[in-house]
């Protein structure tokens, strides 16, 4: 079977030889100790070196934008700059915060840790914003899933966090995917030899990503977090990385349509950049309707369909996991104060 994108919503449609089903797309504590939950659960924090920044977590989720949203910003930095935002690289502290992370969870931070994470990360000091992304921050895909619960760890890692960034102020941005398509892609590197011994028995039709927002939400009440539909990201690229950034919501940056380059075909761009040079000055809404325009005309399917093969996995049961990622989505909209990013 093979998957692909519609564009439209948040719904994945799965192509077979004869028709197309509509497809797509609780369980689990905090896992804290009660010191670390009245921790975190403080309302400030004593910045004893340097100042208050806002420092961003992309957190992934596993294969939603495969690097590419650190890589727009990145090439954006310059711009970025002038905006008080800072984009280090991702050599400056993938692996001191995986070790700092790993350190929190196994012997408990220094007490300097956060002057040693802004000193070895931050080469801009006149920002006051960083943004940090690895779709690893909360464990590698074996852990992403395991056990029937998204990211059990991921309270633990966010804990840690502010651990590390005490006295800051932290944002989490986290993109969402169908489970339909998310389970399969991290059962490949799980050392199961099932899905439902990596779900450890748990039906994947209990898997909601509204569990982990709300279980983010409960430790960290005040926590900024941002949430979007991977499925959607080809639209709303563009504010993406506007509120990511700090960029006001007219402000062109490179890489606005990159993704649409990715999945749309050539006389199909041809036309689109015309259009979109000769109607200067849009607002988001009206470049959405047009990239929805152009995608259902111009998308080529190659390029947005991928296999998925899990066995005594049914189509029914993948229309199953479509419908309820649907409704998980409309769950994470109920939750107080989480920023949803839709078309």
């Amino acid at each position: 079977m093979l998957y692909q994108l519609s564009y439209r919503g948040t719904a994945l449609w799965i192509s077979t030889t004869e028709r197309r089903c509509k497809t797509e797309s609780h369980r689990g504590k905090s896992g804290l100790t009660a010191c670390e939950t009245d921790y975190i659960g403080g309302a400030s924090h004593t910045v004893t070196n340097g100042l208050r920044m806002q420092v961003v977590i992309h957190a992934g989720a596993h294969t939603t934008d495969e690097d590419r949203l650190i890589k727009c910003l990145a090439s954006n930095r310059d711009l970025l700059s002038e905006h008080g935002t800072h984009v280090p690289s991702t050599t400056r502290y993938r692996k001191l915060l995986r070790d700092m992370l790993h350190a929190a969870a196994d012997t408990g931070l220094s007490a300097n840790a956060r002057e040693v994470a802004h000193d070895a990360i931050i080469e801009d000091d006149t920002a006051d914003r960083i943004i940090l992304s690895n779709h690893g921050f909360f464990g590698t895909p074996r852990m992403a899933a395991s056990g029937g619960v998204l990211y059990s760890a991921a309270d633990r890692r966010m804990a840690a966090f502010h651990q590390i960034f005490a006295g800051d102020q932290i944002e989490l941005c986290l993109a969402i995917r169908n489970p339909a398509s998310f389970l399969p892609a991290m059962f490949k590197d799980a050392p199961q030899t099932s899905m439902e011994d990596y779900l450890n028995g748990v039906a994947p039709t209990a898997i909601r990503w509204s569990e982990l927002i709300a279980r983010l939400r409960h430790v960290f009440p005040e926590m900024p977090i941002t949430v979007w539909c991977n499925e959607d990201t080809p639209i709303i690229w563009g504010q993406i990385i506007r509120e990511i950034s700090g960029l006001d919501p007219n402000t062109e940056f490179k890489g606005e349509f990159a993704l649409l380059f990715e999945i749309m075909s050539k006389p199909g761009l041809a036309r689109f950049r015309s259009y979109m040079r000769a109607h200067p000055g849009m607002t988001e809404a009206q470049k959405r309707r047009v990239i929805v325009a152009f995608l259902d005309k111009f998308a080529e399917e190659t390029a947005i369909e991928e296999e998925l093969d899990v066995p005594g996995w049914t189509e029914d049961l993948i229309d199953r996991l479509t419908e309820l990622y649907d409704e998980d989505i409309f769950e994470i909209q109920r939750i107080p104060g989480i920023n949803i990013i839709s078309p």
